[in-house]
């Protein structure tokens, strides 16, 4: 294995920069392939000897967000940084940890399609031993936010003695399920938002058939060429899913959609877009604990859904996008090959449940990503994690700011729930 560190002042941030080589395929010593792995280490002035915090970002298919202070910054840096020195790891495939691009397409779609099976939370896990080794540190606790919470709980299955507590935000996956009982389970949720939102503006349901409309006529035509379709559009609803996200919708809903601000803002707003193909590609193997998904969200999709083209989707992604999303063309065969794949059990039911892990977890009630039923499911097997079970806060509520320092004092006993 090979390294490198750079140390940098960035205000009054300390940043140390580090860059491991690591195997491709961990537990292979056959397979000669190596891929980069870097991780940020962050720390405040007088913070130097705190302990560590791994942050395990939302995906997959993203990188850790960059610490700044400004509003491009996570919300709750300064709150983990009181407490720990923050490690930013831009998990493998993405970032600068040899990320997957469109370049990679050139080596062929079975090469490529091998390649992203070795991406999954449990290979994150050995990387994140690697980094932890790396830094001297004996053990620490980790953040997971969404993607980076499964991630967490597949820790807990193998190196659960290497974590000190562990703060889940939107992320206690299903275990042991068929990807197409949550899919289903992400359907109801979304039905519930799309009346939500629609109780409250009831004038867009009808906007929203003539948009559909435009939609199978062809006529929403975007700036990089897709021409959208009724199942895209619908995917706007993926937006409702975050704190804010209704404004995001009620904005394009009261667009000219001829208008160029309407066709800018609604293929930003669109939930898997090319600049993280990985994200489109890989996404439902993410639930997929044992099993191969075959478009899990396609086939689980209720009759209502199908005749009701006013109820909106969020994470549902179809196969229609390899050949109707201009980005996504490329991954077509890629993504096809994916969706067939027998992805291996990630998850032990028993490790987690004996794990003795502590710490704290954030359930949405509402979450239309990872459904609360499911969550408190699997919350049972860590009596020890306190839980924050709140309407107070979507899918994305880290990003809002005093969610991490609640459950650092949920943990900590400086809190009742």
């Amino acid at each position: 294995m090979t390294m490198s560190t750079t140390v940098r002042q960035l205000l009054d941030l300390t940043i140390e920069d580090h860059t491991l080589t690591v195997p491709l395929v961990w537990d292979d010593a056959s397979d000669p392939r190596t891929i980069e792995v870097f991780a940020r280490v962050v720390s405040r002035a007088g913070g130097e000897s705190l302990p560590y915090l791994v942050f395990l970002q939302g995906g997959p298919g993203h990188e850790a967000p960059r610490p700044f202070h400004s509003s491009t910054a996570p919300a709750w840096l300064d709150g983990a940084l009181a407490h720990y020195r923050l490690v930013l790891l831009d998990q493998r495939g993405t970032g600068r940890s040899t990320p997957v691009g469109d370049h990679d397409l050139e080596r062929g779609t079975d090469a490529v399609a091998e390649h992203l099976t070795h991406l999954r939370a449990d290979a994150i896990v050995r990387d994140c031993e690697a980094v932890r080794e790396h830094l001297g540190a004996t053990t620490w606790s980790v953040l997971g936010q969404s993607f980076g919470g499964f991630t967490t709980l597949a820790y807990l299955s193998t190196d659960a003695s290497s974590l000190d507590d562990v703060f889940i935000t939107g992320g206690l996956s299903a275990v042991g399920r068929h990807p197409d009982d949550v899919y289903a389970l992400c359907y109801d949720k979304m039905r519930d938002a799309s009346e939500r939102y629609y109780r409250r503006f009831p004038e867009h349901r009808d906007v929203m058939r003539r948009l559909v409309e435009r939609a199978d006529a062809g006529d929403i035509v975007l700036p990089d060429g897709e021409v959208v379709s009724r199942s895209r559009l619908r995917s706007l609803g993926s937006a409702l899913g975050t704190d804010d996200g209704w404004q995001t919708v009620w904005s394009i809903l009261e667009r000219d959609p001829s208008s160029n601000a309407f066709r800018y803002d609604l293929m930003h707003a669109m939930p898997f877009d090319g600049r993280n193909p990985l994200y489109f590609a890989f996404h439902e193997s993410s639930y997929a604990d044992g099993h191969a998904t075959r478009w899990s969200a396609e086939r689980t999709e209720p009759s209502d859904f199908r005749d009701d083209p006013t109820l909106f989707t969020g994470e549902h992604i179809r196969r229609e996008w390899t050949e109707t999303v201009p980005a996504f063309r490329p991954w077509r065969d890629v993504t096809l090959a994916l969706a067939e794949h027998e992805w291996p059990s990630i998850y032990d039911a028993d490790a987690i449940a004996s794990s003795g892990a502590t710490g704290a977890a954030a359930v949405y009630v509402n979450d239309v990503y990872v459904p609360m039923e499911f969550s408190l499911e699997t919350a049972r097997l860590l009596p020890d994690v306190t839980l924050w079970v709140t309407s107070e806060h979507e899918h994305n509520g880290l990003r809002s700011g005093p969610v991490l320092s609640r459950l650092i004092d949920l943990a900590h006993g400086r809190r009742l729930r």
